[in-house]
């Protein structure tokens, strides 16, 4: 049965002519126990709420997972698509690829990343175990990781997490075999990882990863402690491949006719290619069926017998569709926002998402260790290693672990995870930002601080460019209201979205309401709109702003109608990804035609080439901030009404001269 996946592993890489057999071909038999031994999962329903999930963290050797689902049984990973292995079109890509209903977790390349992914999914099991009750959600995440991904930051972040908060119903399969792509890790490690892993809290196990029944035994006990478990399981890199067994080329090494054919006489593998033999098959999926069968049919059973409000939890959170009239929460701190004083776009968030968590009993708020200026957490209670009710999870200064964790709470279905750092510390948890974007999850990271307006922190907290950095990742809605109304609008958007991540840009000082008067329209939806229209004839000037230039922009418009006569529209565009999205003809009537543009933002230029064109102008920031005052700090670099119209005027005038 093992060697099944390494013929299978063998076949595919050598026939896409590229491909990492060393990982598949050395986790064969520490796959193989639990997968036919331990793991609760059905085939035939891959998305199971109470499944056991199971990561391959080391994606590069996806093979390994590839044909693990196919001897198990999911119908969508068949034999044609492993022959088709890394082609286009193929559901069997080069690495994992997110697809629950294939039976992949989560996507899985950069090393760690499913590490992190995996904590995740603990704290979502161990969150809803104590929510729906342990009749219904009781279960187990299994993570196969390599040296590699133990030695990338992100795993440790995690692990020490882990540890804390002792996630015992996650097991972690260690795949020692001490090689690298570069070879040998004596080449840039000695550290002792067990200790490492110890001194966090976890159970640490020692396993002969070649052997079944030690590394069934192993498992046995992991899944008896209270503690996350690490088992060290001791493998030869790429065993059963005889050019390069127990060598660095095994990782990623090309695999060539004459290797398939020496791996077969090693093996005793008599089928051909892509073949495997009928009572090996059937032995993988009559053992899959005979531990998994009675414990999914009893579950479901358990199900049809609930009570209909606790079975209707259950079936929207398997679903992950919204609660009823779940915006009624955020329409009305809308209405209520009209009359609120100035105050600080991040304080605007907290106290919208306030009124969301009886809606939302899957909501789980957390940070790293900013718990107080991000200002997400308020009365919400830990979650900790005692408390597995709290709402809002210590991350502790942790950026990246925090943004994979929760990709792995929003992949594992039930939960949903926001996360508020500084947008200067963005860039330590974009890499989970990527993969939130990637996977298409619906996970929400909020930014605090976001602009030169934080002041005498100086220009290591003034994220000048992180705005266009953001927007230039796919699939992720980049939110950066200008008051608390646009707030409350920019959370029923993010909330509404259930097939990618939404980041918000939020501000640490006061910003006075531009909207005055209510709208039962969500005007943000469409990621720009004009705020104010020309007074005094057609709009000679549209100004473009997001976030706390808005209201620069709207001073800026009374003094080009009042002083000069100029008939000026102010736009506010809250999220660039929505304004895209709408028809030609809105974006245009938006912009207006024939009119000077003018872009205002408290960041760099880049991206706002678009709206303003290449006879636009822009007013913001060219380079670093400073310290100082941030009222000093707008003056400084000229993101004034007064710097504004003086540009706007000099414009006009060299257009009447030319």
């Amino acid at each position: 049965m093992a060697n099944a996946i390494r013929m299978l592993s063998l076949d595919a890489i050598e026939n896409a002519s590229d491909g990492h057999p060393g990982a598949p071909l050395g986790c064969s038999e520490i796959a193989t126990v639990p997968f036919t031994r331990h793991l609760k999962f059905n085939p035939a329903d891959p998305t199971w709420i109470d499944r056991d999930r199971f990561i391959l963290s080391n994606g590069h050797g996806s093979m390994l997972l590839y044909s693990l689902l196919y001897l198990s049984g999911y119908e969508a990973i068949d034999i044609e698509q492993i022959k088709r292995f890394r082609t286009l079109g193929s559901i069997c890509h080069g690495h994992p690829e997110y697809a629950v209903e294939h039976g992949i977790e989560v996507t899985t390349g950069p090393l760690g990343q499913g590490f992190a992914n995996g904590v995740g999914m603990a704290i979502a099991e161990e969150y809803l175990r104590q929510m729906l009750g342990s009749d219904l959600l009781d279960h187990f995440t299994y993570v196969i990781a390599g040296d590699g991904c133990l030695m990338e930051g992100v795993a440790q972040e995690a692990l020490a997490l882990a540890g804390h908060l002792r996630l015992g119903k996650l097991v972690v399969l260690w795949d020692d075999n001490s090689m690298t792509d570069d070879g040998s890790t004596d080449l840039s490690t000695s550290e002792d990882i067990r200790t490492r892993f110890r001194a966090a809290g976890w159970q640490v196990l020692d396993a002969n990863g070649h052997d079944f029944e030690s590394v069934d035994v192993a498992i046995a006990h992991a899944k008896s402690d209270p503690r996350p478990s690490l088992i060290a399981c001791a493998t030869v890199i790429g065993r059963g491949f005889p050019r390069l067994e127990g060598k660095r080329g095994a990782h990623g090494g090309r695999v060539f006719k004459e290797d398939t054919q020496a791996a077969r006489e090693r093996l005793g593998w008599t089928s051909p290619p892509f073949v495997v033999p009928s009572e090996v098959l059937n032995g993988w999926r009559s053992l899959v069926s005979a531990r998994n069968t009675e414990r999914y049919d009893t579950w479901k059973s358990r199900v049809c017998e609930l009570a209909p409000e606790r079975r209707a939890l259950l079936e929207r959170l398997a679903r992950r569709t919204m609660p009823a009239d779940w915006q009624a929460p955020l329409r009305q701190y809308k209405k209520s926002a009209l009359s609120l004083p100035a105050q600080p776009s991040i304080l605007s968030s907290g106290e919208a998402v306030a009124t969301l968590f009886d809606v939302f009993p899957e909501l789980l708020s957390g940070a790293p260790d900013l718990e107080g200026p991000t200002c997400h957490k308020r009365d919400l209670q830990a979650f900790t290693a005692t408390e597995r009710s709290g709402r809002f999870v210590h991350y502790g200064v942790r950026e990246h672990a925090m943004g994979s964790i929760m990709n792995g709470m929003a992949a594992h279905g039930g939960i949903m995870p926001i996360g508020a750092t500084y947008l200067a510390f963005s860039d330590y948890l974009r890499p989970a930002i990527r993969m939130a974007a990637l996977m298409g999850l619906p996970v929400v990271f909020i930014n605090s601080h976001d602009s030169i307006g934080i002041g005498q922190n100086g220009p290591t907290h003034q994220p000048v460019e992180f705005l266009a950095s953001l927007r230039a990742i796919p699939n992720i809605l980049v939110l950066r209201p200008a008051d608390a109304v646009e707030v409350a609008e920019c959370w029923e958007m993010a909330l509404s979205r259930r097939d990618g991540p939404s980041s918000f840009i939020l501000s640490r000082q006061a910003l006075r309401s531009v909207r005055t008067a209510h709208s039962n329209e969500n005007l943000s939806a469409r990621g720009g709109y004009v705020l104010a229209e020309a007074t005094g004839g057609a709009p000679r000037v549209t100004l473009l702003a997001t976030g706390s230039e808005v209201a620069v922009a709207l001073d800026a418009k009374g003094l080009l109608e009042k002083k000069q006569n100029i008939p000026t529209a102010v736009v506010s565009m809250p999220c660039w990804e929505a304004f895209e999205q709408q028809e030609e003809s809105y974006r245009q009537s938006v912009l207006g035609k024939d009119v000077l543009r003018v872009g205002i933002e408290a960041a760099v230029r880049l991206g706002w080439e678009r709206y303003i064109g290449d006879a636009g102008i822009f007013v913001g920031m060219s380079g670093f901030g400073a310290s100082g005052p941030g009222e000093e700090l707008f003056r400084h670099f000229g993101i004034t009404a007064e710097n504004i119209v003086t540009k706007v005027l000099q414009r006009l005038e060299s257009g009447k001269k030319s």
